[in-house]
């Protein structure tokens, strides 16, 4: 088991700055990756950004160059640092692990982001 919070959601301005924090827990020797998803009302889950075992990070398209994903030296934390937010950024945020060999998917409750003037 594998137990994931998330913090550091609010409200921002167009062109301002949040880091959301993931704090993991449990079996964290087992992870294989971890991300952020976050999903808008009546929209799909999207990747946003993840990070493998070996530290090569990933991102979606729409967030590169803005974007940046990070973790503590134990790999018990993973960071989303988002700069010049715009409002299509605007959803809940959710960290996520993916554990053993059959990489099993553990969330977090989700953080909500939301950006507009």
């Amino acid at each position: 088991q594998v137990q994931l919070v998330e913090s550091g959601g609010g409200l921002v301005q167009p062109g301002g700055s949040l880091r959301l924090s993931c704090a993991a827990s449990g079996s964290i020797r087992s992870i294989n990756a971890m991300g952020w998803y976050r999903q808008a009302p009546g929209k799909q889950r999207e990747l946003v950004a993840a990070i493998t075992s070996g530290g090569s990070p990933n991102y979606a398209d729409s967030v590169k160059g803005r974007f940046t994903i990070s973790r503590d030296n134990g790999k018990s934390t993973v960071y989303l640092q988002m700069n010049s937010l715009k409002p299509e950024d605007t959803a809940v945020y959710y960290c996520n692990t993916r554990v053993g060999v059959l990489s099993y998917n553990y969330w977090g409750q989700g953080t909500q982001v939301t950006v507009s003037s």
